[in-house]
């Protein structure tokens, strides 16, 4: 029975195949032979292929769903020829800003690949540290929901109120630590493979380290460029990314914790050079074979998996209104305008600009917009308006050194309680009415103010400095890909 279901699946897996090679133009023909002979070359030779283990990143994104199907066509290409192939870890993280739309992607490219079923591919997502079958109909554990709501708030509140507003730099954080610790679970994988590009890539590790200097972690600044550096500095950066910013009682432990290798030993195959440059040639690949639901606007004006447009949108209007003291009204218009400059840079059709203008670009409906902004930030990132604009302040920190300026431009009413909150902050006792509105205010609970107060100023990592929500390369929060 057994041999004639081995049958059955070979012939099935010849199938897909078949089907996924229809697809391929002869340029991507070309690149998935030049990416089974380094697959190969990395394996030491196609008589160890078979005991070799690739990790794949899968974030739902455009870019990693096309790079899983070159690599899916690999393995059964190899398997058609030999007598074993290599064997495959597809694993996603789960994050509070992550879409439906990219979870029902990463579903629709596993079912058309047919991942599921093949004992030589492990289809693994991590929820709050824990290692989990992928399943795109769960939904974020409670606990972890919690967790990355409040590491969001921890690192975000790192910066002082007039510096770079790379709100979302706990994504980095919490990203490379996966990519630390799922590559050394249950006997770990041989390589990490991923199609970021160089630009990518530097943007990641300038991330990380920025965000390590928030988390109070140490590293040196002597590795390889790149990815290539990449398991070097979580080396450096230690298991635990968040150790400095909440007690060991808080953060749950990685699990299941006997499946974990001590050492890790993976290395990393780039891949970008392999991907076919003319998008126009994938869209049948991505829309036809694995069902992949573009979002054209959002894929072209963000390379950050951990927050939508609506929310970059919201945070500049935001800004402009209690940072700078204009409308904000304005703070969208001028994220509008930035938008439409980076389309025509990038010599994007018309109708983007268009849906861009439609979205965001009418005054009239700008009260709508903000309220529907606002409901997206509190369902996906569980955070209010107030608790944002005490984001952008970042009050805390440094001995509460922006503390006077936050209250005297959002809440004057506050200012007689300044010394309470010093105190409250010192861990002293205070009323309990001060206490309430630091927690609603902030969205943290006292303790952790706390921890921010104490922590003092954030270290300089050496990095370029961004003062608006955006720059010229990339949207609010910084860039981050596993492929857009």
């Amino acid at each position: 029975m057994t041999n004639i279901h081995d049958q059955a699946m070979t012939y099935v897996y010849q199938q897909v195949l078949q089907r996924l090679l229809s697809f391929f133009s002869r340029a991507e023909r070309t690149a998935l032979q030049l990416m089974i002979q380094r697959l190969v070359v990395a394996a030491g030779g196609m008589e160890r292929i078979g005991d070799y283990k690739v990790l794949a990143i899968q974030s739902g994104s455009r870019d990693s769903c096309y790079t899983l199907a070159l690599l899916r066509a690999a393995q059964l290409s190899i398997a058609g020829r030999s007598p074993a192939t290599f064997r495959l870890r597809v694993a996603t993280l789960r994050l509070n800003g992550a879409s439906a739309v990219a979870l029902e992607n990463i579903h629709r490219s596993h079912s058309a690949l047919f991942l599921y079923d093949d004992p030589r591919v492990e289809v693994l997502m991590v929820d709050n540290r824990e290692v989990l079958p992928f399943n795109h109909l769960a939904p974020i554990s409670e606990a972890g929901q919690e967790f990355n709501r409040l590491s969001l708030l921890m690192v975000g509140h790192r910066r002082s109120w007039n510096g770079p507003l790379d709100l979302w730099d706990d994504g980095y954080l919490a990203t490379s630590e996966f990519y630390g610790q799922i590559a050394r679970w249950d006997n770990g994988v041989d390589a990490l493979i991923s199609s970021d590009s160089p630009r990518q890539q530097k943007r990641f590790i300038q991330g990380l380290r920025r965000a390590a200097a928030k988390a109070g972690l140490r590293h040196s600044n002597h590795h390889e460029p790149g990815y290539e550096g990449l398991f070097t500095l979580l080396d450096e950066l230690g298991s635990d990314s968040y150790r400095r910013l909440f007690p060991e009682d808080d953060r749950a432990a990685w699990r299941p914790a006997e499946r974990f290798e001590a050492c890790r030993r993976t290395t990393y195959i780039d891949v970008y050079d392999l991907l076919v440059s003319n998008l126009e040639e994938r869209w049948p690949l991505l829309t036809e074979f694995l069902g992949f639901q573009p979002d054209e606007l959002s894929a072209q004006l963000r390379d950050n998996d951990y927050v939508s447009l609506s929310i970059c949108a919201h945070l500049q209007g935001l800004q402009a209104c209690y940072v700078h003291g204009h409308s904000y009204e304005a703070g969208v218009a001028d994220y509008l305008q930035w938008a439409l400059v980076m389309m025509r840079r990038k010599q994007l059709p018309q109708r983007l600009g268009e849906q861009a203008v439609a979205a965001f670009g009418n005054p009239a409906t700008s009260t709508e917009q903000r309220a529907r902004a606002g409901a997206e930030a509190q369902k996906s990132l569980g955070l209010s308006e107030a608790q944002l604009v005490c984001l952008l302040f970042a009050p805390f920190g440094d001995n509460g050194a922006a503390l006077e300026r936050f209250l005297r431009q959002c809440h004057p009413g506050m200012l007689v309680a300044l010394p309470d909150l010093h105190r409250a902050m010192q861990g002293n006792p205070v009323p309990e009415q001060v206490a309430q509105w630091m927690v609603d205010v902030s969205g943290l609970p006292v303790s952790l103010i706390g921890t921010l107060y104490r922590m003092g100023p954030v270290p300089d990592p050496a990095l370029p400095m961004r003062t608006t929500l955006y720059d010229d390369d990339c949207a609010v929060g910084g860039e981050w890909s596993a492929g857009q």
